[in-house]
């Protein structure tokens, strides 16, 4: 029986995704961001984790989370689209409950059943899936977007509870996949590399009891490198009960993000992906 517990661990850890808690984006996982530049502080919550989300032994995307909100902040990620099937199965992070946990993207089942931790123990720390159920009106939202990975290791990083906020239903399956599935399209026409940061900002109201925060508004920005010389960027800002999408300038972007969270200047990328 012991040995049976052991292979099940052991191929638990060897086969479900990692994921890392690190202590910045600089120097764990920076090529998601252009220049290696993660956003400034002005975005950062009271109770920050930085992950960097890891499935299989490679890294996918980098995700600041807040754990007092139990909602991500923001996912950086490169944009790299292909046709493929969507996940099914939802992941949580052992190592927001503390660094002495397993690094690996774990089922709920297994670490309440391998792992000796409660439910109890899991909810202090992130999202759990019980939060997601039931809801009136909200989907659970990805911030990065499965579609925009190109296969199933990368499509499934995506399916970690810190990359989703309670989203508005008919903005999640209206204008916002529009923007994702047909504007990027368009958008990116022409760039070898793109570099995406999409977040959410916190808003008044809660679900689960007060458990998980409903974001005012769900934002995403990119930065395009056409060549070495020259990148484009854009960006769009929805209200997070409105089935409305508004494409705006990278610039335009961090100014409403500025005022919206009342702090210092936001800046998402480096300074030399354009403003205007």
């Amino acid at each position: 029986m012991l040995l049976l517990l052991l292979l099940q661990v052991s191929a638990s850890y060897f086969w479900l995704g990692r994921s890392e808690v690190v202590t910045s984006f600089e120097s764990s996982c920076p090529q998601f961001f252009f220049r290696k530049t993660p956003p400034n502080e002005a975005l950062e919550p009271e109770n920050p984790a930085w992950i960097c989300q890891r499935y299989k032994n490679q890294y996918y995307f980098a995700t600041l989370y807040d754990r007092n909100r139990r909602i991500p902040v923001y996912s950086a990620y490169l944009y790299q689209p292909e046709s493929g099937t969507r996940p099914k199965t939802w992941l949580v992070e052992p190592e927001l409950m503390g660094l002495t946990y397993p690094k690996t993207m774990e089922r709920e089942w297994t670490l309440l059943n391998y792992f000796n931790v409660s439910l109890e123990q899991l909810s202090k720390s992130q999202a759990i899936l019980q939060d997601y159920k039931n809801l009136t009106g909200l989907n659970r939202g990805h911030l990065n977007p499965s579609g925009h990975h190109p296969n199933s290791s990368s499509r499934m990083a995506t399916f970690t509870l810190t990359n989703i906020v309670p989203q508005d239903a008919k903005l999640n399956g209206g204008a916002w996949n529009n923007y994702e599935q047909q504007t990027m399209i368009r958008r990116t026409q022409g760039c070898n590399t793109t570099y995406v940061v999409v977040g959410a900002v916190p808003g008044n109201n809660y679900i689960a009891k007060g458990r998980v925060n409903k974001p005012s508004h769900i934002w995403s920005s990119a930065c395009c490198e056409v060549d070495t010389n020259h990148r484009k960027a854009w960006a769009v800002i929805a209200e997070n009960d409105k089935n409305e999408v508004q494409l705006l300038t990278l610039g335009e972007l961090e100014d409403m993000l500025t005022q919206l969270y009342g702090r210092d200047q936001v800046s998402l990328f480096d300074s030399n992906c354009p403003r205007e």
